[in-house]
């Protein structure tokens, strides 16, 4: 039995932790996550001082690319061991055939509900890091109608993530509440300036809705994150408010129960995508069925281990990775004891490290060779 070059490099970050293993029957659905969206070609400059000054040239000590877009959270998902499919467009350039392999060869995610366009070139996002923060340009065009390539009904999964966006309705994610998908929510920034959470009508079939503090503020009229998280838990079983440095926190607005955890303090290189990552973490946690700090807890790690590295999907951590963290930080003078024990309940998940701490995640840039 011969393997794929994709089996290897999936193994090489999930070193073989099925999070899901002690629940998976053979009446499963088909995939565990399944998502759709847009797939940037994310090329990254990171090592800048400053911001760009107009007139001028500015030299960038790093550079890296990687696919991104949903492909970010696509990724994480798959590095964490979750059987994930996705709907997505491709172009027909080398920016689209690049990212299709990554993603199905490099990560195993499902892609045969994707498509390749004809004529359409890939989206394309720069991506400047600095100062702990980015700056990014974009270029592309929507992608013309599916041709009938794409499913006319999302999957059987446990789960799916949707991005809500004001004013749009997808039909894909009732269909999915329907059939029993449980759906995860982010959100981006209103553009309109309304932030009416009546306007993200896709809301109601969601369980989980995970905005940022900023957004979560600005659509619950509320001052403070955590009132904000509260008063979000009217209106989906469970709301999660992301915090940046200081955070997560969580309402359970079916129970009650509340729950936060603080960040991890690393030297960040660049934060695209950590969010997406957080995500993926998160959606892991709950159905692998943990308890709501142990979710908040292991999405703040796996989201504080990506911006270590640059790009959103290629930075992603998988249980290798979270092993050689949790091997190297035991051992490291300083610690505060009671901060290591909140992420104890990993110990009977993780892998024995094969690899030492740090682990190098993401391949350069597009035209390296391929080693045997």
């Amino acid at each position: 039995m011969t393997t794929s070059r994709g089996d290897h490099q999936q193994r090489q970050h999930t070193a073989g932790v099925d999070p899901l293993g002690a629940l998976r029957t053979p009446a499963d659905p088909e995939c565990d996550v399944f998502l759709t969206g847009t797939v940037f070609l994310d090329i990254i400059f990171t090592g800048l001082d400053s911001a760009p000054v107009r007139g001028t040239e500015t030299w960038a000590r790093g550079m890296g690319s990687s696919p991104g877009g949903v492909a970010n959270m696509a990724t994480a998902l798959a590095r964490l061991g979750l059987r994930t499919s996705l709907a997505a467009a491709f172009g027909d350039d080398h920016y689209g055939e690049y990212c299709w392999d990554a993603l199905e060869q490099g990560e195993g995610i499902d892609l045969a509900r994707s498509r390749t366009v004809p004529g359409w070139h890939s989206p394309v996002t720069v991506s400047m890091a600095y100062e702990g923060e980015r700056t990014m340009v974009s270029h592309g065009h929507e992608a013309p109608p599916p041709d009938g390539s794409l499913p006319a009904a999302p999957p059987r999964a446990r789960a799916a993530v949707a991005s809500l966006a004001p004013g749009r309705t997808q039909e894909w994610v009732a269909d999915a509440a329907r059939r029993s998908t449980r759906i995860f929510a982010d959100v981006g920034w209103d553009d309109t300036g309304r932030w009416d959470l009546a306007a993200l009508p896709d809301l109601e079939h969601c369980e989980a809705f995970l905005p940022n503090a900023g957004e979560a503020m600005r659509y619950t009229r509320t001052s403070c994150p955590r009132a904000a998280a509260r008063a979000l838990a009217d209106k989906v079983p469970l709301a999660v408010v992301t915090l940046g440095s200081e955070g997560a926190y969580a309402v359970d607005g079916s129970t009650g129960e509340t729950a936060e955890v603080p960040a991890i303090e690393v030297t960040a290189l660049d934060p695209t995508g950590a969010g997406d990552v957080f995500v993926a973490g998160f959606v892991t946690g709950t159905l692998a069925g943990w308890p709501l700090a142990d979710r908040l807890a292991f999405a703040g790690l796996t989201a504080a281990l990506s911006v270590q590295e640059f790009g959103g999907s290629l930075s992603a951590p998988g249980w290798s990775e979270v092993a050689a963290w949790w091997n190297h930080v035991q051992g490291c003078a300083g610690q505060d004891p009671e901060a290591l024990r909140r992420y104890a309940f990993l110990e009977s998940l993780l892998p024995a490290p094969v690899r030492p701490w740090p682990l190098r995640r993401a391949v350069p840039t597009i035209g390296f060779g391929r080693s045997a």
